[in-house]
């Protein structure tokens, strides 16, 4: 599981807590990765531009590392904060860099059986499809993302109204994560 957010403390992080604990009480093994806390650099440099012409790249020792990483699972999760209708920087470049041409897409695609995304919204289901936001980051992350990298089981799923700080709410929020690690990756 991977978890985008600059301050551990934050809702993210809360909602990361509840999943993994549905994900341990199912049964499953995971591993929480702190892209921020292992001081991970989404700026893609030459090292790890993609080779259009290459079947098989090497890339930087860190991307080589998390490629590594990826492999030891058969199933990602993602948390993270939606800003600006779209993922944080961190998570985009860590996508950008590891998830790159030779191992996600092109020669070969990801293992992966499942990826599910848990974006964490501060305005309501009705703010998100007014303009079509929800639809469209669906769509972008099941199909131009993880399909395209041969994940064909890839979910979606809003926690909304993240700013209201009701504790009941959020109450709410975290019983939903909990579901949803709780159930992850059921056939």
């Amino acid at each position: 599981m991977r978890c985008s957010h600059p301050r551990n403390d934050s809702l993210t992080f809360k909602v990361a807590d509840r999943f993994v604990q549905g994900l341990a009480e199912a049964g499953h093994d995971y591993e929480v990765l702190d892209l921020h806390g292992i001081g991970f650099d989404p700026v893609l440099k030459g090292a790890d531009e993609p080779d259009w012409s290459a079947a098989e790249q090497s890339f930087s020792p860190e991307v080589e590392k998390e490629i590594r990483r990826m492999k030891e699972h058969d199933a990602l999760a993602f948390i993270f904060p939606i800003w600006w209708w779209h993922l944080p920087a961190m998570l985009k470049g860590y996508i950008d860099r590891v998830w790159n041409n030779g191992f996600a897409y092109g020669s070969n695609h990801l293992h992966h059986q499942h990826v599910l995304w848990i974006g964490l919204a501060g305005v309501s289901k009705e703010q998100m499809k007014k303009r079509n936001y929800e639809e469209m980051i669906t769509h972008l992350l099941n199909v131009g993302i993880a399909d395209y990298c041969g994940v064909s089981s890839s979910n979606v799923e809003f926690l909304y109204e993240t700013l209201d700080s009701n504790s009941k709410h959020y109450e709410m929020l975290l019983n939903q994560a909990y579901h949803l690690g709780l159930n992850y990756a059921k056939e």
